[in-house]
């Protein structure tokens, strides 16, 4: 799959990881996003230099309104992590070209597989060609640091 989305107009979609807004992207992972509500900044921050990092920009104020990243090691394997669209800007299409563009910008390092994980989202990444694990049964996890209840 190859096509890709056109971003609204009026946005921008960058690479540049000198431009994401760090604070804000700890605002809404860490207050409105189920998978990493209470992260704490300096977490987040090292989050952020270990990752290819996307942001979604308005134009002509620069105000970013999406996040998304990437951990991977630009040649066998990609995890897709911390999508998030700012609620003022969603039913716009903005995070599926933002997903999009990240799909693009890793095909050419030859990454076979990219990975992620949703609880909600799933007609949105089924959209961009991603589909549910074949082999579930192949993949395990090992849990670090897990807070206790």
């Amino acid at each position: 799959m190859t096509d890709t989305p056109p971003l609204a107009e009026g946005y921008e979609i960058s690479a540049d990881s000198d431009r994401i807004d760090r604070e804000r992207v700890h605002r809404w992972l860490s207050t409105d996003a189920y998978w990493a509500l209470g992260r704490a900044r300096e977490q987040q921050d090292r989050a952020i230099e270990g990752s290819l990092n996307f942001g979604v920009y308005e134009s002509v104020s620069g105000e970013q309104v999406a996040y998304a990243r990437i951990v991977t090691d630009r040649a066998t394997f990609a995890w897709l992590c911390d999508v998030y669209v700012d609620p003022s800007v969603r039913g716009k299409g903005i995070g599926t070209a933002l997903v999009a563009a990240v799909r693009e910008h890793l095909r050419p390092y030859g990454v076979k597989r990219v990975l992620l994980a949703t609880h909600d989202a799933h007609g949105v990444y089924e959209k961009l060609g991603f589909a549910p694990l074949e082999r579930p049964d192949r993949w395990m996890v090992l849990y670090l640091n897990l807070p206790t209840a």
